[in-house]
């Protein structure tokens, strides 16, 4: 998990997190900050282009909606006001289908399913960090993408507020997104042939 010096191991809120230099990425964690750079490979930015496109299509006229990294969730603790939050995350996709989370700063709440594109210096954060996040959170369906092997990992949400085992997807298997039973993904479509 990458953090630097600048932000060290002291604990930070929404409010701090608000007013460090815009052209830096940082996620907040429990109040840890951890370093968003060096920005995504192109292989990653394919990926994600190609899953925002095909959740972008489905969801035209539905009252969910999809967003891209980077945009703000705000993932507050019950006891902390929103400048307090010491939980904030930049998803690679984010699907939200309450509205009333909605507003000009990104999301406030959990979203009804989240993608991550791992990459070598995400990782440990992605598959371990973010999942505990996400399931504690109540994100009912998690994602993590790994480009290579072309595959995809989903976790749902179970009725116990637990992430089950994994559903394992290649880059030649259709997925069926949980949350849309009706959406269905040919995976050769979201993994490019040749970078």
């Amino acid at each position: 998990m990458s953090k630097t010096a600048e932000r060290g191991e002291q604990k930070v809120t929404y409010q701090e997190y608000l007013r460090w230099p815009e052209e830096e990425r940082w996620e907040l964690i429990d109040g840890l900050a951890y370093n968003m750079t060096p920005a995504p490979t192109r292989l990653h930015q394919l990926i994600s282009r190609q899953l925002l496109t095909l959740f972008n299509n489905y969801l035209a006229g539905k009252p969910c909606e999809v967003y891209h990294a980077p945009f703000d969730v705000r993932l507050p603790q019950p006891q902390e006001s929103d400048n307090q939050t010491s939980t904030v995350v930049q998803p690679d996709i984010a699907v939200i289908c309450d509205k009333a989370k909605l507003d000009n700063l990104g999301c406030k709440g959990s979203p009804d399913l989240v993608v991550e594109i791992v990459s070598p210096s995400t990782f440990q954060k992605d598959v371990k960090a973010k999942f505990n996040l996400y399931e504690r959170v109540g994100v009912r369906e998690y994602w993590i993408v790994y480009p290579d092997p072309k595959t995809i990992s989903v976790f749902r949400l179970s009725p116990e507020g637990r992430y089950g085992r994994p559903e394992i997807y290649a880059e030649t298997d259709s997925l069926t997104v949980g949350i849309f039973p009706d959406l269905t993904m040919d995976l050769h479509e979201v993994f490019p042939l040749e970078i």
